[in-house]
């Protein structure tokens, strides 16, 4: 295992002091390093926290910010954050307006936001589930949450900078949620430090089909085919899973794992759009880059989410965060 480390046992806090520190203009490290916050709160407005294990960055810490969260709650290496921490968060940043929630369907997670949920007041929860790979995994029940996720924080945290109240981001998360799906492609596996090997064997002549963002088995491994093969397929996937709702505007997310270049994922990109626009969507916005990843996994994930004019605007709507930046 080749990595920048000191000590497995101090990485996440010496990351998590690192990310603090470059980006101390827009957000603060919460005390024992439970949460990470907006700098500056906004009087009145709905507070968004997300979370769940490290590894994915910058998701979820890295969309603190200015239109998107308001804290996130960092677990260790692909483990759950705890309930304390999500407590702790709420009373951080609750500003009177009180706050929502939003998971990914990973059974730690669930688990311990809805405990969170259940210990404080004025918390309403989105989940999300936009995986289309497998219906369940080790992980779930039900759907995995997985690249979606920053569709629904992005949209939900334009709405409730403009005040949106509390009810109602709920259910807009939850319509973003309806809308999108995701599925991912693994080329090789991550590495997680404390384990000093890859998650899983593969081959060099491999790839791991629907692999979810923790390295767990997809759809199938199979041998591994052209950016279009792979692209044809994934897409076929999501519209399939969409059904007839699958055509007119919409957002095309690629997202890469951590170890893919970004040569590689605007091929994959210019693969997908072709593929989607022949199935009657009009892709209308873009986002290519790694941005919900797997440590240093190869690979990359497709996200379609169907827009309607009100979430067009609120992902055009200025954000400013460590990962995600515009219009400010």
């Amino acid at each position: 295992m080749k990595k920048f480390i000191n000590s497995v046992d101090t990485v996440l806090a010496e990351s998590l002091d690192g990310f603090a520190t470059a980006h101390a203009d827009i957000l603060v490290l919460g005390d024992d390093r439970k949460f990470i916050r907006r700098r500056a709160l906004k009087p009145g407005k709905v507070a968004l926290i997300s979370g769940g294990g490290s590894g994915h960055e910058p998701l979820h810490g890295g969309f603190v910010g200015h239109g998107m969260l308001d804290a996130a709650c960092p677990g260790q290496v692909f483990t759950s954050p705890t309930p304390d921490q999500m407590l702790a968060a709420v009373e951080a940043v609750d500003t009177g307006a009180g706050c929502l929630f939003i998971v990914k369907n990973y059974e730690g997670d669930v688990m311990n936001f809805d405990m969170a949920a259940e210990m404080a007041d004025g918390v309403l929860q989105v989940v999300t589930n936009d995986d289309v790979a497998v219906e369940n995994s080790s992980y779930t029940t039900g759907r995995r949450g997985v690249a979606g996720t920053l569709v629904v924080e992005k949209i939900v945290g334009a709405a409730a900078e403009q005040g949106m109240a509390l009810p109602d981001l709920k259910a807009l998360g939850e319509r973003v949620n309806a809308a999108t799906r995701s599925m991912g492609v693994a080329l090789t596996s991550g590495t997680v430090p404390a384990a000093g090997k890859p998650t899983f064997e593969i081959g060099d002549g491999e790839m791991e089909f629907g692999v979810g963002i923790h390295g767990e088995s997809g759809r199938r491994r199979d041998a591994l085919k052209s950016a279009d093969a792979i692209a044809e397929e994934v897409c076929a996937a999501i519209a399939g899973d969409l059904g007839d709702r699958a055509k007119g505007p919409a957002l095309l997310f690629v997202n890469g794992f951590g170890g893919t270049p970004s040569m590689e994922l605007y091929l994959m990109y210019n693969s997908a759009h072709r593929m989607f626009e022949k199935k009657g969507v009009t892709v209308v916005r873009s986002l290519v880059g790694s941005y919900v990843t797997s440590l240093d996994m190869a690979g990359c994930s497709i996200t379609l989410t169907l827009l309607d004019d009100d979430m067009t605007a609120l992902w055009d709507a200025p954000v400013h965060t460590a990962a995600l930046r515009w219009g400010m």
